[in-house]
C-alpha cells in the first residue's frame, strides 16, 4: 500500500486542523486550562467519557468526540489543569507543526521526518523504552494506532511543566494508558504493550481503551 492510499484509508471529511504550539497547547487549548474551559472551546465536541488515566498518579482522562461515538481527543488533567492532549488517528484533529502533519500519517514517513530534523539539528529525537520517538524540547510524543489498514500516527503533546523526559514511557509524566496498545513499528519487534501473558503491577487497574 502506497503512503498516499494509507493516508487515505482514515481520512476524515471535515477533519479540524489543529496547529502545536510547542510546551504551549495546541490548537484551541491551552496546558493548565480547566475541564469547563476545555469543553467550552472544543467547539463540536462533546464529553464522552471520564476515567482514571493512571494507576500510579491521579492523572484524570477525559474523552471528548464528535457525535456519541467517535472519540477525536483524549485530554488528561492533574490538580484539575491540562497536561496532556492526545489526539485520535481516525476522528481526531490534524495537527500539523510547521505544515507537517502529525496525525494519521504513515509511521515511517513521520519517522524520516523527525529524524530528517534531528540530523540537521533543528529537533533532538529520542526514543523511549518501548521504542517510541518523541522530542523533549517541543513535548511531543508520536504513537500509533490500528485503523483497518495498519497503523497510523497519533500525536500526544504535554505542556512545558511536564516535558522533561516526555518520551520516556517509564519515567515521563504521560499517562500509563497512552503507552498501552500497538507499539511504534520495528522490524521483528513486539507488536504490542503489555505482550500477551505478561503479568503487570497495576493492581486491578485496566486500560480504558
Amino acid at each position: 500500500m502506497t503512503a498516499a492510499e494509507f493516508r487515505g484509508a482514515v481520512k476524515v471529511s471535515a477533519r479540524l486542523e489543529w496547529e502545536l504550539m510547542p510546551l504551549e497547547g495546541v490548537g484551541p487549548l491551552c496546558f493548565g486550562m480547566r475541564i469547563t474551559e476545555v469543553a467550552a472551546v472544543l467547539t463540536g465536541m462533546t464529553e464522552l467519557r471520564r476515567f482514571q488515566a493512571d494507576p500510579f498518579s491521579e492523572a484524570l482522562g477525559v474523552e471528548f468526540g464528535i457525535g456519541h461515538a467517535k472519540p477525536a481527543v483524549y485530554a488528561y488533567f492533574i490538580d484539575g489543569r491540562l497536561f496532556c492532549v492526545a489526539v485520535d488517528g481516525v476522528h481526531g484533529p490534524q495537527v500539523t507543526l510547521w505544515g507537517r502533519e502529525l496525525t494519521a500519517c504513515v509511521p515511517a514517513d513521520l519517522e524520516q521526518f523527525l529524524l530528517h530534523a534531528h540530523w540537521c539539528e533543528v529537533l533532538e529525537v529520542s526514543y523511549g523504552p518501548r521504542g517510541n520517538p518523541g522530542v523533549n524540547g517541543l513535548g511531543l510524543v508520536v504513537r500509533v494506532q490500528e485503523v483497518t489498514s495498519g497503523v497510523v500516527t497519533r500525536p500526544v503533546m504535554v505542556g512545558r511543566s511536564w516535558a522533561d523526559r516526555c518520551s520516556d514511557d517509564w519515567e515521563g509524566a504521560i499517562p500509563e494508558c497512552e503507552w498501552v496498545g500497538r507499539l511504534w513499528p520495528h522490524p521483528n519487534g513486539t507488536e504490542s504493550w503489555p505482550p500477551p501473558g505478561h503479568t503487570t503491577h497495576w493492581g486491578g487497574w485496566q486500560p480504558p481503551f
